[in-house]
């Protein structure tokens, strides 16, 4: 019998059963295989994203489990990772306390030094990014090219200049004085962010909403300033953290008890002559970031979608 025979015959007894026959499937091992090694990299992404996260996370939650054991207790040999006689003894001293640099006053001075500097940046920002995308002057690329040059240079570079012009302009130890500083040292590089934005918003819905009946200015504060709120709030963040971690400069500008920002308020726990106190020095740390985490949480789905925009354009 040939194999053509054979064939036959194992075909005719497949319709003779009621049955078809079956081509021959490939071996599944091939398929095993990558789904063992889709499992293990997941794993492996997993316990990478832990570590990181713990690695993030633990750092804040050892300041905040320092601030609510006793100064003796910290300073013990002893490791605690728990605060087993917490209390918040630590926060109601560095409130009330006002043998050293007292809270209050210097958090109402970030607080007014801080949003002074995003309302005020924002605004000569906004105003800035708009005329150099929208608008074609003689100037314009000399214009980007000096911002870039100017955010390549440390603030550091800048603080005797910086004192000198204050001293001049008798602002020293005042409110005016660090605002203005905080707005010249902020305001390239939120030029520079926001530029991106209002790049991303195509010009054409402008002039479609100008074809309706809409004037120009109706058109931008109707159609593209909304779009652009998302750029807005995510360059407000970065503008509210500089202001608000800055040290440097607010050490050499507003010395003065009365005058000081949290940053430099907090430098008062440390005495080279005697023992910091370790747990309120955390205490005041924790206090100096609830603050921003509470700022972020507000505006943190603006900040994303902002951030999303700025990296597509439309």
């Amino acid at each position: 019998m040939t194999a053509a025979d054979t064939r036959a015959a194992v075909t005719a007894g497949a319709h003779a059963h009621g049955t078809t026959a079956l081509p021959a499937t490939p071996s599944a091992a091939p398929a095993r295989r990558r789904s063992a090694r889709s499992v293990v990299a997941k794993v492996l992404l997993a316990a990478s994203a832990l570590v990181i996260f713990v690695m993030s996370v633990f750092p804040v939650y050892w300041m905040v489990n320092t601030s609510l054991q006793p100064n003796s207790q910290v300073r013990g040999s002893e490791v605690h990772f728990w605060p087993e006689n917490g209390s918040l003894q630590n926060y109601i001293d560095i409130i009330f306390n006002y043998e050293r640099a007292p809270f209050l006053p210097a958090l109402a001075n970030s607080l007014q030094i801080t949003l002074l500097t995003v309302l005020i940046t924002l605004v000569f920002a906004f105003l800035a990014a708009v005329a150099v995308t929208r608008f074609r002057f003689r100037s314009r690329v000399s214009f980007i090219i000096t911002i870039l040059i100017i955010q390549m240079i440390p603030a550091e570079a800048m603080i005797i200049s910086m004192f000198r012009v204050m001293d001049s302009w008798h602002l020293l130890n005042s409110i005016a004085g660090l605002t203005l500083v905080y707005v010249a040292t902020v305001l390239p590089f939120t030029i520079w962010t926001l530029r991106g934005f209002v790049d991303g918003v195509p010009a054409d819905l402008e002039e479609a909403a100008m074809i309706d009946g809409l004037s120009r200015t109706q058109a931008f504060w109707r159609i593209t300033f909304p779009l652009l709120a998302p750029g807005l709030v995510a360059t407000g963040v970065f503008g509210f953290i500089q202001a608000w971690n800055e040290f440097v400069f607010a050490l050499v500008i507003n010395p003065r008890p009365e005058a000081m920002t949290l940053p430099v308020w907090l430098r008062t726990f440390l005495d080279p002559n005697g023992g910091t106190d370790w747990a309120q020095l955390m205490a005041g740390s924790t206090l100096i970031a609830i603050p921003v985490v509470i700022f972020f949480l507000i505006v943190q789905n603006r900040m994303t979608s902002g951030m999303v925009s700025g990296a597509v354009k439309g």
